[in-house]
């Protein structure tokens, strides 16, 4: 068995579980027992991190037999799905070599940088990559016996996506989920939920939308008062860091390489993502490491938390706002870009109607495959991609350096954001005027306001602001916030991995042997 791994900054083992879930050992026998049952009588497996790092690792017998099961289903073997490599179609029998993605003109962005977006709908259940977050937060709460499927309520709270995925890991693990979301959010995750959920109870609505997330914290600690419930935060489970810094950040490399085949001299610039709960940025700490690349983290302009300290309300869907999640690695952040939500909405309608289509088409150098992609581009999809376009100009790329980013989901997740936004600023009616005119406001002429490169002092300014949500409201203690200073606290991290892997080794040879 690979060895324990050791506490970072020498922080004691209390500290870093609990709250953070970053036990490295079985610290309740009796309840992993009772978990090893119930996956015996469920027949479930759990797949290793290095797994779904590495699809072609995962046993042909295992992909032979997921070809017959549909990817949408509540199926134990649908855990081998949550990662970057499934098809669209989720029926073949062997994984994608390299993760789908699209590669932006220069006719589309404007800047000679190729933006290269890496697809999240691929990923089963709930067409969204944060279902990856939900399942590297709640595995490793079960390996160790610290959540016991047959006792515990797993709560998971969102602004939406991270909730699903929670709710559709919990089901397939045979244990209790509640998703926690404000009530603003698109009508299409509640829909979803009220699918997958066995009481309308298990979806709690707090006040507010996507800029309320000091509300869904608060639900929380009302509900971690009663013993049965088992909160998942994402926002400081590091399961979830460390789930994208090794899965999401090796299929960006693998992405990057197959683009290199082609074309040698390529150099890798700058991963892009929405800050949201801090788990898919960490990926950028990985191709930071290996390539050099610029980390740059999103945030919406009506409420810039990372730029101004946070005020004001915004409806791109799924990244947050009003406070530094703690799984942030903040002093490793290099770039800060602003997006708006006006942008965002309206080209949502242009990427997804007729006429929007028909324009982006007539186009000279749009090619019929960019314009047929937009559609897997939800609202934080769409935030990454003038973000990645504020990066190329404001970091002067060429035509040599890449800049990756990810779809979060598609755009099926938000027709009725899309209904809204076309009664409000197009009067009900979008036209040929319109369509140029969002592609003139929106892409031709993005430039680099509300985009900074950091400094140092920039950076323990950022890194300040999250004292008030972490220490002061939530609790953590003072000795774990300041110890995510230091890169070493990041590195030291990362030995959890292996650790937890072999523990996911064991805890499924005593599945298969009956307990």
């Amino acid at each position: 068995m690979t060895a324990t791994a050791s506490s970072p900054a020498g922080l004691s083992t209390s500290a870093l579980a609990g709250q953070l879930g970053l036990a490295s050992e079985v610290v309740d026998t009796a309840a992993l027992g009772r978990s090893v049952q119930r996956f015996h009588e469920q027949g479930i497996v759990l797949p290793t991190f290095a797994q779904l790092a590495d699809p072609s690792s995962i046993p042909k017998s295992t992909r032979v037999r997921l070809a017959a099961v549909d990817r949408d289903a509540p199926d134990p073997l649908n855990l081998f799905r949550v990662h970057w490599h499934n098809g669209m179609d989720g029926r073949q029998p062997d994984f994608v070599d390299v993760p789908e993605h699209i590669v932006l003109p220069r006719s589309l962005t404007g800047v000679e940088s190729p933006i290269v977006v890496v697809f999240g709908d691929r990923f089963p259940m709930i067409t969204a990559h944060k279902v990856l977050a939900a399942y590297a937060c709640l595995a490793p709460r079960v390996i160790t016996g610290q959540l016991d499927v047959t006792r515990h309520r797993a709560v998971w709270p969102s602004t939406g996506n991270y909730a699903r995925g929670g709710v559709a890991i919990s089901r397939i693990m045979g244990t209790h989920g509640v998703a926690i979301l404000p009530a603003g959010m698109s009508r299409e995750r509640f829909d979803w939920l009220e699918r997958w959920v066995g009481d309308p109870a298990d979806v709690i609505r707090t006040p507010g939308s996507e800029s309320n997330v000091k509300e869904i914290y608060d639900t929380c600690n009302e509900l971690a008062a009663d013993p049965g419930n088992f909160v998942l935060n994402q926002f400081c489970e590091f399961g979830n860091h460390l789930a994208h810094y090794e899965v999401t950040g090796r299929a960006m490399e693998r992405v990057f390489e197959y683009l290199v085949r082609a074309r040698p001299w390529l150099r890798l610039a700058a991963f892009v993502s929405a800050t949201g709960s801090a788990g898919t940025i960490a990926a950028g700490d990985r191709l930071k490491e290996g390539h050099g690349a610029a980390v740059v983290a999103v945030e919406a302009l009506e409420c810039p938390t990372m730029l101004e300290n946070g005020f004001g309300e915004h409806n791109i869907q799924g990244i947050g706002d009003k406070h530094i999640p703690l799984i942030h690695n903040v002093m490793n952040t290099d770039v800060i870009a602003a997006v708006s939500d006006r942008a965002t909405d309206e080209l949502d309608v242009l990427f997804n109607t007729d006429v929007g289509r028909r324009y982006l088409a007539a186009r000279k150098g749009v090619p019929v495959e960019v314009v047929v992609a937009l559609a897997h581009f939800g609202l934080s999809s769409i935030c990454n991609t003038i973000a990645a376009i504020r990066t190329a100009r404001l970091l002067d790329l060429g035509p040599d350096d890449v800049i990756l980013t990810v779809a979060t989901d598609g755009a099926a997740m938000y027709p009725s954001e899309r209904e809204k936004t076309l009664a409000r600023r197009f009067g009900g009616h979008f036209d040929d005027l319109d369509a140029a005119e969002v592609f003139a406001q929106h892409l031709a002429h993005v430039g680099t306001d509300d985009t900074v490169e950091l400094t140092e002092r920039e950076r323990t300014r950022i890194f300040n602001l999250g004292y008030y949500t972490w220490v002061e409201q939530q609790g953590t203690p003072l000795d774990v916030f300041e110890a995510r200073r230091s890169q070493s606290f990041w590195k030291a991290l990362r030995a959890f991995v292996q650790t937890w892997d072999a523990l996911i080794a064991s805890f499924n040879e005593r599945v298969a042997a009956g307990g």
